[in-house]
């Protein structure tokens, strides 16, 4: 998914876009370091979580107890799942390039080791750490 179909969706996504935030690859996407990404992250506040849960989307727990949930086929969230802040890209949070480092290094996985080259090589090419909006 590149990131004309990522927004696509969330314009379509029925929920207050001040209540959730783009994480992981999708925020990749948003930052212009990846082309595409698999399925649409977010994070959420709890007052979403417990929106979506009430409403039957409950899919899980993550580490701390955090909700997750899944919606639709192509969106998955979790809840307050946030490093650092976010900033506006396109109309939509998403997180900064500095929560995104921290994100991708507490994830740990092969593919984010390849993310993380890509954050940080940007990061030395224009020292944009992002909007420190929380």
């Amino acid at each position: 998914m590149d990131k004309e179909e990522i927004i696509e969706k969330l314009e379509k996504f029925p929920y207050d876009t001040r209540e959730y935030w783009i994480n992981a690859g999708s925020a990749m996407v948003m930052h212009g370091l990846r082309e595409n990404t698999e399925d649409i992250d977010l994070g959420c506040t709890s007052a979403l979580a417990d929106l979506l849960e009430a409403s039957g989307y409950l899919c899980g727990t993550g580490e701390g107890g955090r909700r997750r949930f899944r919606y639709g086929e192509s969106i998955e969230l979790s809840e307050n799942w946030m490093y650092d802040g976010t900033e506006r890209i396109d109309g939509f949070r998403v997180l900064t390039l500095r929560g995104l480092l921290i994100q991708k290094q507490l994830l740990g996985r092969e593919k984010d080791a390849k993310d993380l080259v890509l954050i940080r090589r940007r990061i030395e090419e224009d020292g944009n750490w992002g909007q420190e909006q929380r």
